[in-house]
């Protein structure tokens, strides 16, 4: 190669590094994680990492193709609608929204942006998709549970705690779809004979007055709705009933972990998983619209050993054979 022609081809390629370097850096992808929790909360956290190392596992490595915008809003509405604002500002390729809290506010924000949800009971109901098999829109997701799930929640409770036939029922009625998962109480209650006394919750001031004012009868029991606002407070909750001696159950583990007695519902860290293959799709060039909402299809009984004995409960062995876990 000639001297001229070969100072040609380097300059012609250092002109060329540019670009390069611009396509590599346009090659990465944003995805935003919206969670309406604090930052220091481990139970949340490992419903974070499985979304993160479920992209990884589909190729998307963080720090090398995609790049993750985390807020972390602590069940404060002031946070919650600035971290919306912050992440809609941004424009990401997608982002992953926890429980109607962190939902709503993007809604209202976006109708462009890609957005997958977790842990959310009734979309359609609440105005999120207009259907689950055809979302529509930017909205797509996964979701905890059906209104029937709340029932077999009390069901699990009587199966733990058998005299008990009265039972309050600690929620959020903000949320629209715990008045629907209040309802499927109700009528599991009827069947059981069990009297149910709604106790409607916004803070912790108010969940403490809730609990205090339960009577001490020893035929009382408690039912715990998940929710931004509960499970934020958990530590409050179980130590509350704890002290008044008095058999609850919960929708997750995550309660009984902490010391509750008993939980029927989803683990949150399957379907954080599974959120990671359609933001995958997403990422790809799949539209939120052609992606149909997945129901839960899976509910773990969980059961607190510990617990139970500090309130002189004997668990059957049957119902022990039954649990998905059990914490001794």
């Amino acid at each position: 190669m000639r001297r001229r022609e070969f100072i040609a081809l380097i300059g012609g390629a250092t002109g060329a590094w540019p670009l390069v370097v611009r396509a590599q850096q346009s090659a990465i992808r944003r995805v935003g994680i919206f969670v309406p929790f604090l930052e220091n909360d481990s139970e949340v956290r490992k419903s974070v990492v499985a979304f993160v190392q479920g992209l990884r596992e589909l190729g998307w490595i963080e720090g090398g193709n995609i790049r993750f915008d985390y807020r972390w809003a602590g069940a404060d509405s002031t946070r919650i609608r600035t971290g919306a604002a912050e992440l809609v500002e941004m424009q990401p390729d997608a982002i992953l929204a926890m429980t109607p809290l962190t939902l709503a506010p993007l809604q209202q924000l976006t109708s462009s942006i890609p957005i997958v949800f977790v842990q959310i009971t009734d979309p359609v109901g609440s105005g999120f998709v207009p259907s689950l098999a055809r979302p529509g829109g930017n909205i797509t997701g996964f979701t905890t549970a059906e209104f029937a799930t709340s029932g077999k929640m009390l069901e699990a409770l009587k199966k733990v705690a058998p005299e008990v036939n009265h039972v309050v029922v600690i929620y959020y009625p903000v949320q629209s779809p715990q008045i629907g998962r209040l309802a499927a109480i109700q009528t599991a209650a009827a069947a059981l004979s069990v009297q149910v006394s709604p106790v409607s919750v916004g803070n912790a001031d108010q969940i403490k007055d809730g609990i205090e004012g339960i009577d001490n009868e020893t035929r009382k029991g408690v039912v715990v709705l998940p929710n931004p606002i509960t499970i934020a407070n958990r530590d409050l909750i179980i130590a509350l009933l704890a002290r008044h001696r008095l058999p609850a159950v919960y929708d997750g583990a995550l309660f009984v972990r902490a010391g509750g007695l008993v939980s029927y519902g989803i683990d949150p860290v399957i379907q954080w998983q599974q959120a990671a293959s359609y933001v995958d799709r997403i990422l790809k060039g799949a539209k939120p619209a052609d992606l149909p909402v997945q129901q839960a299809t899976k509910f773990e009984l969980t059961i607190n050993l510990k617990t139970a004995k500090a309130l002189g409960l004997t668990v059957p062995q049957s119902l022990l054979a039954q649990a998905d876990e059990v914490i001794e």
